[in-house]
């Protein structure tokens, strides 16, 4: 019998290991299906269930059947064992518990879950945060300094660049100029969060696969679910270290599999009792927002 091919945000969705997620009261959250085939999805004006991004008439997800048998070919397989297993394949390179996945979930396809499609088109940027045009391998290592609590990778390495390969590869389908499913969704007007409530939350829904303490759990020293607090999460410079940012991933996929049913109240209270959590600083921090627009739920 032949092999299906599997789509590669599914390849990205068995790495639950990184998923960040929050389990409905006391039993762990069972990945949703998806499909790649599903309806194309518009992008929405406030938080919403976040799913695989589908493909357009244009375009379609590439599957693990298309991956070329060359060194092209080698070098995205290379990437994707990297997104998806970042601290396994680069332990040198961070200092989390975390995978890039972790936030790009189902291989950086999935919509609302700062999806990687198209984004290559994008680069170079100016970004507030540096100050400067920052080219796609800057805005990689921004999130190994930060996210993965680690140290950046050499924008010609090998692993850099299978990195860069692999995001194009799942963009190749995709009409140039268009990204889909970018990015967090945001509330205009996000509520006052209630960090009591939000630990009392965290305690009912989050803490099955994150631990009371949120600190993760890791049997044999590999983490089932990351770390969203102590030394082995994201760095205190991180996106997710921010509130909006947090309570818009949450609200859009967690708890894992049922994206959306967790109100903006909900969300927003559990993102700032976790993220106000011990977590390492990041001493770069000083030099960001050197022309100012520094966002108002940023930590410092």
């Amino acid at each position: 019998m032949t092999k299906a091919p599997h789509p590669l945000w599914l390849l990205g969705a068995l790495s639950l290991a990184a998923a960040v997620s929050c389990g409905k009261d006391s039993s762990p959250p069972r990945p949703a299906a998806g499909s790649a085939e599903s309806s194309p999805i518009a992008a929405p004006t406030s938080p919403a269930p976040a799913q695989p991004i589908a493909a357009g008439p244009q375009y379609r997800l590439p599957t693990e059947a298309d991956i070329p048998q060359d060194a092209s070919g080698a070098a995205v397989r290379r990437g994707l064992a990297i997104v998806t297993r970042t601290y396994e394949t680069l332990p040198e390179h961070t200092g989390s518990g975390l995978h890039c996945t972790s936030c790009h979930l189902d291989g950086g396809t999935k919509a609302l879950a700062s999806p990687w499609l198209g984004i290559l088109a994008k680069f170079p940027m100016y970004r507030a945060r540096s100050g400067k045009q920052d080219t796609i391998e800057e805005r990689i290592n921004d999130c190994f300094e930060r996210s993965l609590n680690g140290r950046p990778l050499e924008a010609s390495s090998p692993d850099m660049q299978a990195i860069v390969a692999y995001m194009r590869f799942i963009s190749r389908d995709v009409p140039s100029g268009e990204t889909p499913g970018r990015g967090f969704a945001k509330l205009e007007a996000p509520p006052a969060p209630k960090r009591a409530n939000g630990e009392a939350l965290f305690v009912q829904k989050c803490s099955a696969c994150h631990a009371k303490d949120a600190t993760g759990l890791a049997p044999g020293g590999v983490y089932a679910f990351p770390p969203l607090a102590g030394p082995r999460s994201f760095n205190i410079g991180a996106g997710m270290a921010r509130l909006n940012n947090a309570a818009a991933f949450i609200q859009a996929n967690m708890p894992l599999g049922q994206g959306g049913t967790l109100s903006a109240q909900e969300a927003y209270d559990i993102a700032d009792y976790f993220i106000h959590l011990e977590r390492p600083d990041f001493a770069d921090k000083v030099h960001d927002w050197p022309k100012g627009g520094r966002p108002r739920d940023a930590r410092y």
